[in-house]
């Protein structure tokens, strides 16, 4: 008969579930601040190194808790410098996260979901399916697993990851208290002591988990729209059936309020060819995103196989993006970075055992469409 007590994974715990975890076992409070910098810091997931604890208390903590961040399967660098790592999770399934390096700044992208239970019309990640939220600890394990992989593991050495957006697969909003713990830890100094200007989480626009967001963090937020009107973006977006625009835009709004800086949303719009691309969409973004602080990120459609949308012609996308700065806005093309290794913006699929039978659906339809 097997007895065995499943370990408690210390890798996702922020610091003041540490601090209640150490008193559980009769320990100080500053015992969470150890552990912090040991793993996250200095990149230590065996305990008997930790020498600042008592053998006592490390042969305890060998009996009930573990540190264990996801295991990578795939790593690969693109030809201009992105790297992409595939990582499995518990029970066979795995996800994407991507490192973007420019310049100074290295940002990450991280995953929250196994698969996505949205169904973006653009976005290859959808097609997969659905299987389940990732845990706190596997959330921040992608933030581990790539700063791991480029040594010295040192508190004082240079940083490789200077921004993390939750952009990866899956809604942040729908994996809420897992996603939160993971972002306290990447902002925690004791931890990676990233910015909170320089956390970002994306949104297809929960509407109610974006009021609930603004009374526990103050990450920076990102939207994404992808249409200025309701009929085109209930195509694209079909959350958007049930949180319009409207709404969405004044759940942003009320975020913006509550932060304690002049802090601006970013506004996420995929370019498509012959479906948002044209002067028209351009002017009515411009005209419903007035008076909200905010920078745009146009992004230029990244094709997919189970997609008909087409990439837009780099003329139309310079075009959209002339229209909205002569109304007045920071409006940016983003570069198309990894694409070569499918690491681009909406290509991330990992592997998911699909709960939902989407991906059969999708590839029952292709079989039959001529």
């Amino acid at each position: 008969m097997n007895t065995a007590v499943e370990k408690i994974n210390l890798l996702g715990m922020p610091k003041e579930k540490l601090e209640a975890f150490f008193e559980s076992l009769g320990e100080k409070r500053f015992r969470a601040t150890q552990i912090l910098q040991w793993v996250h810091q200095r990149g230590v997931d065996d305990f008997d190194q930790m020498s600042n604890m008592s053998k006592v208390l490390r042969d305890r903590l060998k009996e009930i808790a573990e540190v264990r961040g996801p295991e990578v399967v795939y790593d690969e660098t693109s030809k201009d410098g992105t790297r992409k790592w595939v990582m499995r999770m518990d029970s066979g399934n795995s996800v994407e996260t991507v490192l973007i390096p420019d310049g100074e700044r290295g940002t990450l992208c991280v995953s929250s979901q196994i698969g996505c239970s949205l169904d973006c019309t653009f976005c290859s990640t959808g097609k997969r399916g659905f299987n389940r939220n990732l845990t706190a600890a596997e959330v921040i394990g992608q933030v581990w697993v790539a700063r791991k992989a480029f040594m010295p593991f040192e508190p004082n050495a240079d940083r490789p990851i200077t921004n993390v957006v939750m952009m990866g697969m899956g809604e942040p909003l729908l994996n809420f208290d897992n996603v939160v713990d993971a972002m306290n830890l990447m902002m925690e100094d004791l931890a990676y002591g990233i910015s909170k200007r320089r956390v970002t989480l994306s949104t297809s626009g929960v509407v109610p988990a974006i009021d609930r967001l603004g009374e526990v963090t103050d990450v920076s937020l990102a939207i994404s729209l992808h249409a200025p009107n309701d009929a085109l973006r209930n195509q694209l977006v079909p959350l958007n059936k049930k949180y319009p625009i409207a709404e969405l835009l004044a759940a942003t709004r009320r975020y913006l309020a509550r932060l304690p800086d002049k802090r601006k949303a970013t506004i996420e719009y995929t370019v498509i060819e012959g479906m948002n691309d044209k002067p028209e969409h351009a002017e009515e973004m411009a005209e419903l995103l007035r008076g909200l602080p905010c920078k745009i990120n146009l992004i230029p459609f990244n094709p997919f196989p189970e997609s008909d949308f087409r990439r837009p012609s780099m003329n139309a996308t310079r075009r959209f993006q002339k229209i909205l700065n002569e109304a007045g806005y920071v409006a940016t093309i983003r570069t198309t970075r990894g694409d070569d290794i499918d690491a681009a913006c909406g290509q991330l699929v990992g592997r998911v055992e699909d709960r939902t039978r989407r991906s059969q659906r999708y590839i029952e339809v292709q079989q039959v469409t001529p």
